[in-house]
């Protein structure tokens, strides 16, 4: 018997299945990465792996318990991924050709959206001068909709100062974070997620640890002004970079946005 299952016979239509699942789930994982659902999909993955494992070893009763729970999470995770079922199923049905020539299909979908660059930059500037801290976060595919649900409502056309006048220090939305998406300033004062990282240097202030956090679980790029040094920084797919400069912020979002 043992001697049979070391010897596994595979046919072309084994090796088409295993190729188009192993494409399947590359596309979930580019999908999901860089949000909060990468680590629940990395546990799914594994959860199967070892039902699988354990059915063919004819574990009976933790094949019972796995199967169990696989088929009951299925419901959990239609509300857990809403965004990302419907960035998928988008993601599904976008099949054709690029600017240049290459066939499309499966390919994650960017919403284009407009910034105003120069209006973002010379407000960061204006208030490095003041010493006047700042967290902007720009918002790409994820809609961050519980961070944006914490903060006031503005849902006005970006400019500079209405986003100066908005981080001053005598305002009451000043503490907090500032989303903005297709030039306009949707909401301000937000509450980010703190990052959790041991290693985060003890030096960097609450500010650049919600940058931090936010990247860490969202695909979003968090633009920061210092409010004791007036140092630019930004944090982008969970990295925080520190004292670069207003040309590195403009290339940023000029490369990026």
């Amino acid at each position: 018997m043992m001697l049979e299952l070391l010897f596994i016979n595979i046919g072309f239509s084994d090796i088409i299945d295993i190729l188009l699942v192993a494409y399947l789930i590359y596309s979930i994982y580019k999908l999901v990465k860089g949000t909060a659902a990468i680590n629940i999909f990395l546990g799914l993955v594994t959860i199967f792996l070892i039902w699988k494992l354990v059915a063919m070893f004819q574990m009976k009763m933790l094949d019972e318990i796995l199967g169990q729970f696989i088929s009951v999470g299925v419901l959990a995770l239609i509300i857990v991924f809403q965004q990302e079922i419907r960035s998928f199923l988008l993601m599904l049905g976008k099949v054709g050709r690029d600017n240049q020539g290459k066939l499309i299909f499966m390919k994650k979908v960017y919403q284009h959206q407009k910034i105003d660059i120069s209006t973002i930059t010379e407000s960061m500037k204006e208030m490095s001068k003041q010493l006047t801290g700042a967290l902007i976060v720009v918002r790409r595919t994820n809609e961050l909709r519980e961070v944006i649900d914490t903060g006031e409502e503005i849902d006005a056309i970006l400019s500079s100062p209405l986003l100066e006048s908005i981080f001053y220090k005598n305002n009451p939305l000043h503490d907090g974070a500032v989303i903005l998406y297709n030039n306009k300033i949707i909401s301000a004062r937000c509450v980010l997620p703190v990052s959790k990282k041991t290693d985060f240097p003890a030096d960097f202030g609450l500010r650049h640890r919600a940058a931090a956090g936010l990247t860490q679980n969202t695909d979003a790029l968090v633009l920061i002004v210092s409010e004791q040094t007036g140092n630019f920084a930004y944090s982008d797919k969970g990295e925080l970079y520190t004292n670069v400069s207003i040309e590195k912020i403009k290339e940023l979002l000029m490369n990026e946005i």
